[in-house]
């Protein structure tokens, strides 16, 4: 039943009960609200109590009632399968009335509005609401300043909804309402920010008689307004680097917008004090008005790249950098902007010389033409705005001043190292001003390597010679050191062309780490930086002094050092190059020093960081065992306090399956600590974001096991579970079913059959051809290894492979041939292993219900259809397959059925060439052997049980030569002259090849 005015009260009353402390109060009325969401009328009676006059005082329910309406149209403003949603005369309502209530003067209520007329125009706009931005450009010609500023932010929110829609037509309306839009707004814009900068220079006069509010909203209307010219701008145009055409209010937008940032810098340093409010405004808008030259250059790069745009832009950007004003110096926000705009600027591709030549005598002017003539007038301005000497002065900045440490860098470092090493190597770059200053730096050197090579070298060697390894104090040459060391670690590619690693190991860094002071803690990390950024470009001779000094860094006091050193040590360990040899009495400091580590750092960062390293040393060791016990005491405690910390807990499996592969077939020595924690994550009660990594650890014990142990022999029906709730392990998990048979045998067989049968027959039938071939082996291995004690549990699997053999529609699917092929080839093998099982499941009345559903015809014989699908499949499959077609084609002669002579010929011609090329089945079965024989001394293992059971594979034991033999005499028996007719059939060269391979006279 719809909701009407007189449920106003009680929705009112409803709504102030949800803000109410009291749960007993608060939770009934949620409910109720719940319940009313999907009603009729329920939006429009929320409208009615955001707009009331008479609650305008009740700011917190009205703030909640837009809360409501905003989930409300979220839910049911669509119709949905599942709901009515809202009907299109409410809809009309409520487009209405939301458009005569734009000048809302709570700022959370209005800002709740907008979002929710974007949301609503999102949908409807422009089909059910083409009046929308006509409406509100009407009602912005007659607004006052609070008006104007909520409509502005309408516009904004919904400019930006429908600027991610990515249809072709929504784009071109997105074009046409960019058209509408942008001279109004530029026009406001500029009006606006004189009458700012004018109110800004009376205040900086001590001026009071100033409407203080006012001022602000103006700010804040025309900060609104930045932000829809660059939707506009950006959303507006295609991007001229793809339609090659130019953008017309790029060049007019963007010279005024950094002569904006230039006007409103001067009054930063003067408002920090007085105007407070004012002052952040300038820091925002400073910031967004960069980030907007940003996003225009991004979108828009050649347009951007006009000598009256880019020339002052990057123009301003570097004196910024380079010779800011002492009060700038400490706006971190706005000089990021400034680095990034060079940056974007710099790696911008469409700015990079163009390669491609030209067609001789081909005047024809193409978009490649025109593009490399862009692309060298923006190199030749950049060049004249950029010279040489501007780009050494600007690598000098940034080294010499931003990639110096602070006292506040220093002091952060010695209250919490960990902390300062993720801070200071794992965050975002354009975040803070040293990473950005790195990340500008890096640009720079990949498009002047040339010119700056010398100069970093050259810095490296003044810092060497102005402050020597004997320097204790934290001073500016220690700093200036500290910061060229970093230039050098994180341009190495470059600079190993001017600089000798060995040289520069040997004579400054190795002797940086005989120092011992705490202090010398800011270089050390340096040094271990470099020593792994430099992996690469460290020579054989050099490999052995280098995992010395990481192992002495490794063990150092300071947590920062020991992080940096455990990460380039990891980098060594992963290198190609890694010498084992080398390394290899370093083991025992190594492994105590990062087990001593992970207990230390308190961070999931630098668990999961040190967790690497132990990993990647447990793949790359070939001598494991020595160290086991200690590993197996070190996972186990880092299991137990890693509880709840699911992230951690899949790097812990990870490193224990590395572990369980290192071990090999010694892993069962860590069962003890391997086995409880895998039955942990592989309970039906584990996350899901554990499964994955579990299932893997779970397939790595078995595959090194060399018995089935009991705990492991009982976690089978786990498997189950998993594959009862998703097929997303299936072929780990038919790998890891492959296991249990090799090694638990018939013990396995014996407890878990019905639990397989199940596994089976969920799997066949339920997924793709792709999953299906990864389990069809399983069920051969399983009648190879029991044929007479599996089949009756298998029935409904195999049922549904004899389904599978009898379907059509697989000629043009590879997939599906080689299913068809797979399955054929487990029928055959059931026929040849026990025939008497096959011959009474093929008359099962439930078989031929399902073949019925697949279009089988009911007087067709299912063996005899059986023999067309061997026949037909003998040429796709490997040589023990076609030894089984041929034993199962055989034993069809022995049928008294006359049907059989019909396809004798056929028959005997497959016979005949299985026979005939049965060296190639020698051959594999003697290297089998051979291999058999090799393996006794081996532990006995999966690997182990498969070999043998490919030796001792009853169709390798019998002879297709004499089965075919016995059979043929057979079939004479049954078939009398009938037989003797149809052999006279035969082609005289096929009946020749027949008595060759029977070894008739």
């Amino acid at each position: 039943m719809a909701l009407s005015v007189s449920d106003l009260p009680a929705i009112y009353t409803l709504l102030g009960n949800t803000l109410n402390g009291d749960i007993n109060v608060r939770k009934p009325a949620e409910t109720t609200l719940s319940q009313f969401e999907s009603r009729p009328g329920f939006c429009s009676c929320l409208m009615e109590v955001i707009t009331a006059k008479n609650l305008v005082s009740q700011t917190d329910v009205r703030l909640l009632a837009s809360v409501y309406f905003k989930n409300s149209i979220n839910r049911h403003w669509r119709n949905r399968h599942d709901s009515k949603g809202i009907d299109n005369e409410e809809k009309l309502h409520l487009r209405k009335k939301l458009l005569s209530h734009l000048r809302e003067e709570n700022y959370q209520i209005a800002l709740t509005l907008a979002v929710l007329i974007s949301k609503i125009a999102r949908i409807d706009y422009p089909r059910d609401w083409s009046d929308l931005f006509s409406v509100l450009a009407q009602q912005l010609q007659s607004a006052d300043l609070l008006g104007s500023h909520r409509i502005f932010m309408v516009i904004f929110r919904t400019l930006k909804e429908l600027s991610t829609k990515r249809l072709t037509s929504d784009q071109r309306t997105f074009a046409e309402i960019a058209s509408q839009f942008f001279d109004y707004s530029w026009h406001l814009w500029q009006t606006d920010e004189q009458s700012i900068l004018h109110h800004f220079s009376v205040l900086a006069q001590n001026a009071s008689e100033l409407h203080y509010d006012d001022i602000y909203l103006t700010c804040e209307r025309w900060f609104l307004c930045s932000k829809i010219i660059r939707e506009l701008i950006v959303s507006g145009f295609p991007s001229d680097a793809k339609s090659i055409q130019e953008v017309q209010p790029v060049k007019k937008v963007c010279p005024i917008v950094l002569n904006s940032i230039q006007s409103f810098l001067p009054y930063y340093s003067p408002f920090q004090e007085k105007h407070p409010k004012l002052w952040d405004f300038l820091k925002k808008s400073c910031t967004k008005l960069m980030k907007i030259l940003i996003a225009i250059q991004h979108r828009h790069p050649y347009s951007f790249g006009d000598k009256s745009v880019i020339w002052p832009v990057v123009d301003f950007s570097l004196n910024k950098i380079t010779n800011p004003e002492p009060d700038i110096m400490s706006f971190d926000a706005f000089l990021i902007q400034c680095m990034s705009v060079i940056k974007s600027i710099l790696e911008c591709k469409e700015y990079r010389p163009i390669l491609a030549g030209r067609v001789m005598d081909d005047n024809r002017f193409t978009l490649q033409e025109v593009k490399r003539n862009i692309s060298s007038a923006v190199t030749s301005v950049l060049a004249s705005v950029l010279p040489n000497e501007r780009v050494v002065l600007l690598c000098n900045i940034l080294i010499r001043r931003y990639f110096i440490l602070t006292a506040n860098d220093v002091d952060e470092w010695y209250q919490n190292p960990e902390s300062f090493h993720h801070e200071q190597d794992s965050v975002l770059w354009s975040e803070r001003l040293r990473p950005c200053a790195e990340a500008l730096y890096i640009v720079l050197f990949e498009n002047y390597s040339q010119l700056l090579s010398p100069v970093v070298v050259s810095l490296l060697q003044e810092v060497t010679n102005g402050c020597p390894s004997s320097v204790n104090e934290i001073s500016t040459p220690m700093l200036l050191k500290d910061a060229a060391y970093g230039a050098a670690a994180y341009i190495y590619y470059e600079l190993s062309n001017y600089l000798s690693f060995k040289d520069w190991f040997n004579g400054a860094l190795s002797v940086e780490l005989t120092n011992d002071h705490p202090n010398m803690r800011i270089i050390h990390r340096k040094v271990a930086l470099i020593l792994g950024q430099w992996v690469s470009e460290i020579r054989d001779d050099t490999r052995r002094p280098v995992y010395c000094a990481l192992t002495k860094l490794l063990q150092e006091k300071d947590l920062c050092v020991r992080l940096a050193a455990s990460r380039s040590l990891y980098f060594h360990i992963e290198d190609a190059n890694f010498s084992e040899q080398d390394f290899s009495d370093l083991l025992p400091i190594c492994w105590d020093s990062c087990f001593k580590l992970v207990e230390e750092v308190q961070e999931f960062d630098s668990k999961v960081q040190v967790l690497n390293t132990i990993s990647w040393l447990i793949v790359r060791v070939s001598e494991i065992i020595p160290y086991a016990d200690k590993l197996v005491q070190f996972f186990q405690k880092a299991w137990e306090e890693s509880s709840g910390e699911s992230l951690l807990q899949i790097q812990l499996l990870t490193a224990l399956n590395n572990f369980v592969i290192a071990l090999g077939y010694q892993s069962p020595t860590g069962y003890n600590m391997l086995l409880p924690i895998l039955q942990s994550v592989i309970s039906i009660n584990s996350t899901d974001e554990l499964l994955e990594d579990g299932m893997q650890l779970w397939e790595a014990i078995l595959s090194n096991a060399t018995s089935m142990a009991p705990q492991l022999l009982s976690y089978f029906p786990c498997l189950l579970e998993i594959l009862e709730q998703s097929f997303d392990h299936l072929k780990v998990a038919a790998r890891i079913t492959e296991s249990y048979i090799f090694l638990g045998g018939l013990e396995f067989l014996n407890m878990h059959a019905p639990t397989l049968a199940k596994v089976l027959d969920l799997i066949v039938g339920n997924v793709s051809d792709k999953g299906l071939l990864s389990v069809l082996p399983l069920v051969d291995v399983l009648v190879q290894c029991f044929p007479a004690e599996v089949l009756q549990f298998i029935i409904s699997t195999i049922q549904k492979l004899i389904v599978i053999c009898l379907s059509g529609g697989d000629d043009h699917d590879p997939s599906k041939i080689s299913v068809k092929t797979s399955s054929a080839a487990i029928i055959a093998r059931i026929l040849v292993m026990n025939t008497n099982y096959l011959a009474q499941l093929t008359s099962e009345p439930s078989l031929l219900g399902q073949l019925q559903k697949v279009g089988f015809p009911n007087e067709d014989n299912i063996l005899l259809c059986l023999v067309d699908v061997w026949l037909d499949k003998v040429d796709n499959v490997i040589s023990t397959q076609r030894k089984t077609f041929g034993l199962a084609l055989s034993i069809i002669l022995t049928l008294r059925l006359p049907q059989v002579l019909d396809k004798l010929d056929q028959i005997l011609c497959v016979c005949t060439s299985v026979i005939l090329g049965g060296n190639e089945d020698l051959t594999e079965e003697e290297s089998s052997t051979n291999i058999m024989l090799s393996s006794k001394l081996q532990v006995p293992s999966k690997e182990f049980r498969r070999r043998q059971i490919k030796v001792s594979d009853p169709i390798n034991q019998i002879s297709l030569e004499n089965s075919l033999r016995d059979n043929l005499q057979t079939c004479s028996a049954l078939h009398g002259e009938l037989f003797n007719a149809a052999i006279s059939r035969m082609h005289p060269a096929a009946f020749a090849q027949l008595k060759q391979a029977l070894n008739m006279p």
